[in-house]
């Protein structure tokens, strides 16, 4: 009789063995939030809806960071068999995300005041091209400095990144499951902040022929009516167009500049409202590791 009770009990044991147990359902969620933000990614479309659409899909993942981060396993996992390095890792990179929702935060927010200067003006002195060319030569102005600061912190960025060990390691991340999903959710948050970065900076890339070429489109009626519904709109280089075709060509309507500004408004408004949610989670995640490392 002890021996069939020992032989079931080693039957059930090698039984379990052969059959892994199912991922935690918070790892599950995670898994199909980082794979719509992965496909976002893999998308040529760049547009303030798609922008949106990752940053709601960020905020998603992070609440599933959070959670994880909560639980107690996934803690002493982090806190027993993370090294020096590893924790450096995970603490510079999350600093480094704030670093980055500081920076959009303040672009976003330069970008609102100028719009907002720019918009009252021709709203006061509708119909007056003159005020309108000086108002619109100043906003231009104020966008190349954003745009030049921009550059600037994205090429900061990326030397920052191939100088430095950012991540940890391919073979910490596979010794340890809970740190490749912290690892993963902070580079492809990485990649959409500096995409709205570019985009809020220098949207297509283009060489200034074919930014006149695109000048050229929105002098046609059809085109200016209304963009929100093409794929790859961009308000900001929409706005930037516009005022150039008036200052130089003073061919663009008024009407058709304040339909823009008002898009461009409602776009930034979207914006500020996506980073500053994400940056709260961002935070809440980085009081999790700080509280789990000093432990």
């Amino acid at each position: 009789m002890a021996v069939t009770e020992t032989n079931t009990k080693s039957s059930l044991h090698t039984r379990s063995n052969s059959f892994p147990s199912a991922p935690h359902p918070v790892i599950s969620q995670y898994e199909e939030h980082l794979q719509r933000l992965k496909d976002c990614e893999a998308s040529s479309s760049v547009s303030s809806s798609s922008l949106s659409h990752k940053l709601d899909g960020l905020l998603d993942l992070h609440d599933c960071t959070d959670k994880l981060l909560h639980l107690t396993t996934k803690q002493q996992v982090l806190a027993r068999e993370c090294s020096d390095k590893c924790v450096d890792g995970l603490l510079e990179g999350s600093l480094r995300l704030l670093d980055i929702c500081s920076t959009a935060k303040e672009c976003l927010l330069i970008s609102k005041e100028s719009l907002h200067e720019l918009h009252s003006v021709i709203r006061r002195r509708k119909g007056d091209e003159t005020v309108c060319t000086i108002e619109g030569g100043n906003y231009l102005a104020s966008r190349n400095k954003l745009k030049k600061a921009i550059r600037k912190a994205l090429r900061n960025l990326k030397a920052i990144k191939s100088e430095s060990a950012v991540f940890p390691s391919n073979k910490d991340r596979g010794t340890l499951p809970v740190l490749s999903i912290l690892t993963e959710a902070e580079e492809v948050t990485m990649k959409s902040l500096e995409s709205l970065l570019v985009f809020i900076c220098d949207p297509k890339g283009q060489p200034k022929q074919s930014r006149w070429s695109a000048i050229s489109k929105l002098m046609q009626p059809k085109r200016v009516s209304c963009d929100s519904q093409e794929s790859n709109t961009n308000e900001f280089e929409t706005v930037d167009a516009t005022l150039l075709s008036l200052l130089r060509h003073k061919s663009s309507s008024i009407v058709y500049l304040q339909s823009h500004l008002e898009n461009l408004e409602m776009c930034i408004q979207d914006l500020e409202l996506g980073i500053e949610q994400l940056s709260r989670k961002l935070i809440r995640n980085r009081v999790s590791l700080l509280n789990i490392f000093n432990h």
